[in-house]
């Protein structure tokens, strides 16, 4: 769903996917993405003190600058600033001494890399920055998490969050691509605390989605919604046990429904949240043809808690919707688009518009 990867610029070794694109045009757009970069970090390279920082193209965002004392950098106060470039999107962090000096610069983080093959970026804005001693070593880290939103596809318009952890060195700081990817891929970045309970305590919530029972589930904090669970017979798949849960992570109950049959493997695995923080109630899940195909479907209506751009929690109804197909389920990306849920709206009102969406008549 979304791209965490590094930025490809070698795109000649994907021709298949550009079908009779030539050669030369692919040639002359990939040489054009690598000058692009070679002069973004140039003109990054040559930044060395706070005043550089604007004159070599960034945008500072003074609302998210924090004082910090970092252990291997000796004992005075310095500023942690992140900047925008004003061309590409691309978000850079420096840190800054008293007399403007720039003690350490990184512009090498996964939400300058959400785009790949490509300069221009899709970071809006910084949700979060932190400090706190992740790993371990009596050192100060830093954790990241920012916006980004991207400007078409089945997702467009919608913001999410990307996360990341700098682990302090010695005068210096590095990342773990491995720990940023599963921040990222198993929906770990809503806040700082998240992001710290699973660098730091191990808290992850990656089981959820490569579990292949229902027993490790258990085993592992899964609390299932018992009032919820039902037994349905799915055309192509059989007879199975709908179960969906939480398991609390951190300060969110992280919500999954999973289909499961009668030895108590896991068949098919949903996660109905998206980009939403928290489960806040389970309002009803219903299998139905919905789509008129004759085999069932599901779908799941729910309330979730999010943080806003502005920092205030607030809560909303979504409705989720999956049709079962010959392999399996596609989810739904359009319905939800041209019918928003509404605040209190009820099952029966959902399958009624969904219905009329493929074309039933409207039940009498």
């Amino acid at each position: 769903m979304k791209l965490y990867k590094k930025i490809q610029l070698s795109i000649l070794l994907f021709l298949p996917l550009f079908g009779s694109v030539s050669l030369e045009v692919l040639a002359h757009e990939t040489e054009d993405v690598r000058e692009q970069y070679l002069q973004y970090e140039t003109q990054f390279d040559a930044i060395e003190r706070i005043e550089d920082v604007e004159a070599g193209g960034y945008r500072i965002l003074k609302e998210q600058m924090f004082s910090v004392v970092l252990e291997t950098f000796g004992d005075e106060e310095l500023t942690l600033m992140p900047a925008m470039d004003n061309r590409w999107k691309r978000l850079a962090l420096f840190i800054i001494d008293a007399k403007g000096n720039i003690r350490y610069k990184c512009n090498q983080l996964v939400t300058n890399e959400c785009a790949p093959g490509q300069m221009l970026q899709l970071t809006s804005d910084i949700a979060s920055i932190a400090f706190a001693d992740v790993n371990h070593d009596q050192k100060t880290d830093i954790i990241l998490i920012t916006r980004c939103v991207n400007p078409e596809g089945d997702y467009a318009n919608i913001p999410y969050k990307v996360g990341d952890v700098l682990f302090q060195g010695e005068g210096t700081f590095y990342r773990d691509w491995r720990v940023s990817d599963k921040i990222n891929r198993f929906s770990m970045n809503k806040s700082a605390n998240y992001i710290i309970h699973f660098v730091r305590d191990g808290k992850s919530a990656e089981f959820l989605y490569t579990a292949t029972t229902l027993r490790e589930l258990l085993d592992r904090g899964f609390t299932i919604i018992e009032e919820q669970c039902y037994t349905r017979e799915f055309e192509k798949l059989g007879r199975l046990r709908v179960v969906p849960g939480t398991v609390r992570i951190s300060a969110y109950d992280i919500f999954m429904i999973y289909l499961v049959n009668e030895s108590g493997e896991i068949i098919w695995s949903f996660q109905p949240m998206g980009d939403y923080d928290s489960l806040y109630s389970l309002r009803s899940i219903m299998g139905r043809d919905v789509d008129g195909d004759g085999m069932k479907d599901l779908v799941v209506l729910a309330r979730y808690s999010i943080e806003t751009a502005d920092g205030e929690a607030q809560v909303e109804d979504r409705c989720a919707i999956y049709y079962q197909r010959t392999g399996g389920f596609d989810i739904d990306t359009e319905f939800e688009k041209l019918y928003p849920c509404q605040e209190e709206e009820t099952m029966e009102e959902l399958i009624r518009k969904i219905r009329e969406y493929w074309g039933w008549q409207a039940e009498t």
